[in-house]
């Protein structure tokens, strides 16, 4: 999609309601247009599965199967590029299993997650998380991570300023973000189920993500992807397209997605790995 098209997407999960992704030139990101005035009701759905740990149905087994195996892998990448981790902000933490397996590892992990249903789950497992970042205020850490959060927040630049005050002298910013220049983006167009307006309030590509990043006070360290997104994206947006989550179909576009992004590195979901600059 170019700078000047827009595109109208629906909002299959809960309202049915039609939204206009526009070309920000500020951010060199897609925006949502209109914002809802009272986002939260968009949020108001058992099939928001991040704010729950809900386990039934099969596209919630293969969400719930690799979310576990990732969250090791999460671990692993901050100890990759932070050898002496001690303290870790996730902000947007959901029902808390991120900061619960950090702090498994003896890491002084707190979480920020504005659901209060996420926050209820969360305190049944024992942690107990902020409701606002702005709570947070005063404390330093050696890492904030942001795994699929960004495209949520109504001012990313402002927020990044945040989490740049928040951090410790070289410290880590870890942000995951859908990449609608990937393959599969383009396959589904306005079906592609990453876009999930209004609730993803932007859009982001590789060129506005690290323009934003830089304008921040943060340098690139890397920039990785996370494959199995096109797979359960696709599988997702199977549903949106068709009416029906095919399993095969799905299979096939996340691997050609996967495919493509070898050679171009437009995977469908990236993590951004920024150091304090």
């Amino acid at each position: 999609m170019s700078a000047t098209e827009n595109l109208r997407v629906t909002d299959f999960s809960v309202s049915k309601e039609v939204f206009e992704l526009r070309f920000n030139e500020s951010l060199q990101a897609l925006e949502t247009f209109p914002k809802p005035a009272d986002i939260d009701k968009y949020y108001e759905s058992d099939d928001y599965i991040s704010h729950t740990d809900n386990n039934s149905g099969f596209v919630n087994k293969i969400y719930q199967s690799v979310k576990q195996y990732m969250l090791s892998k999460k671990v692993r990448l901050l100890f990759q590029y932070k050898r002496n981790l001690k303290t870790v902000l996730d902000v947007g933490a959901g029902t808390a299993a991120f900061v619960k397996l950090l702090q498994t590892v003896n890491v002084q992990a707190k979480g920020v997650e504005p659901s209060e249903i996420a926050r209820k789950h969360a305190a049944d497992k024992g942690v107990k998380l902020f409701e606002k970042i702005e709570q947070v205020s005063g404390e330093q850490f050696d890492a904030i991570t942001m795994w699929h959060v960004l495209e949520h927040i109504p001012d990313p630049k402002e927020h990044l300023r945040t989490c740049y005050e928040l951090l410790n002298k070289d410290g880590l910013l870890v942000i995951a973000v859908p990449n609608y220049k990937s393959f599969d983006a383009k396959y589904y167009g306005a079906f592609w189920a990453a876009y999930d307006v209004p609730r993803h309030l932007w859009h982001f590509n590789q060129v506005g993500m690290q323009q934003i990043l830089r304008e921040s006070g943060f340098e690139m360290r890397a920039i990785k992807p996370m494959i199995f997104d096109a797979f359960y994206i696709a599988l997702l947006s199977e549903k949106y397209k068709n009416g029906r989550s095919s399993i095969f179909k799905a299979f096939w576009i996340g691997l050609r997605s996967n495919w493509k992004a070898l050679g171009n590195k437009e995977y469908s979901s990236l993590i951004y790995i920024a150091q304090k600059s």
